[in-house]
């Protein structure tokens, strides 16, 4: 039997999350209140076959019942039931966003502004979510994104680190992305920008990924930033990071940067455990005229 709590921020995603897992064959449960949580977790294993994978979404509209879950889940882990925790983050400008646009309250905002209400959800999940089996942070996720996640978890049972590597191309002249973790500024790379017949390709085009590539530079370049990139994320995942944003920079974003973007991407996506895409947030800028 699999037996999973979805939980995590208001406004993170968990109704999604839960329509998901119930595509999966889960058989799943909103809200449940916790004073009834044991009894169904017997009742589902009683019931063997029946209901051979649950999932149950708590969050902080249990109320004063959430001070009550902790000693509810010793006693569960006491019998050696089955359990996993699923945790759903997101930060904080993206819940507000995400409250504003849907012109919701947040359940402990009352008359107080929306960050306070988040701030108080903090502090209150964050018992559980030191708990968690895994973390999902869908700050940057599109809906399809987030299923794939949750597929690699309870479907194919791949192993779950719970990080989600964003790698992002973009031009210096238009600014650096705000939400970077680690910047790298590959300008010192010749540029295709100066080959007329390459001006107008992007580094989605083979002929640019070519001229880009046949540098060694760029992939003593490509070694070194992976090497570090190996060695970091362990290292954040230990400190409870579950978003990072790797941006690779050029000129205009366009020819360079998504070249070795690209590249970088390759190589990560083939290590198991981590969620990864990749963006080019410049490149259909100035298509012309950028560098």
């Amino acid at each position: 039997m699999k037996f999973v709590i979805v939980t995590g921020m208001s406004g993170a995603g968990k109704g999604t999350a839960v329509k998901m897992m119930e595509d999966m064959g889960y058989y799943c449960v909103d809200n449940l209140p916790i004073p009834l949580m044991e009894k169904f977790i017997g009742l589902a294993v009683a019931s063997q076959d029946e209901l051979s994978k649950v999932a149950v979404s708590i969050d902080i509209r249990s109320g004063d019942a959430l001070d009550e879950l902790q000693s509810v889940l010793n006693r569960i882990r006491e019998q050696g039931l089955p359990l996993e925790i699923l945790f759903l983050e997101a930060e904080d400008s993206v819940l507000i966003k995400r409250y504003k646009e849907t012109r919701r309250n947040h359940p402990l905002s009352g008359v107080e502004r929306l960050d306070k209400g988040i701030g108080l959800e903090r502090k209150k999940l964050e018992f559980i979510k030191r708990q968690a089996d895994y973390i999902i942070d869908t700050s940057r996720l599109l809906s399809r994104e987030l299923k794939v996640e949750l597929e690699k978890i309870f479907i194919e049972e791949q192993e779950y680190k719970s990080m989600y590597i964003t790698v992002l191309s973009f031009g210096f002249k238009y600014g650096i992305p705000t939400d970077s973790d680690l910047v790298f500024d590959v300008r010192f790379l010749p540029n295709p920008y100066y080959v007329e017949d390459l001006r107008a390709k992007t580094g989605n085009d083979k002929e640019i990924q070519d001229f880009v590539l046949q540098y060694e530079e760029a992939y003593v370049f490509l070694d070194k930033l992976e090497n570090m990139i190996e060695f970091l994320i362990p290292n954040y995942i230990s400190e409870g990071k579950s978003q990072l944003v790797i941006s690779i920079g050029c000129t205009g974003g366009k020819h360079r940067s998504v070249t070795l973007a690209n590249a970088l991407y390759q190589r990560l996506k083939e290590r198991p455990g981590y969620g990864i895409k990749i963006e080019h947030r410049d490149i259909g800028k100035d298509a012309l005229r950028g560098k």
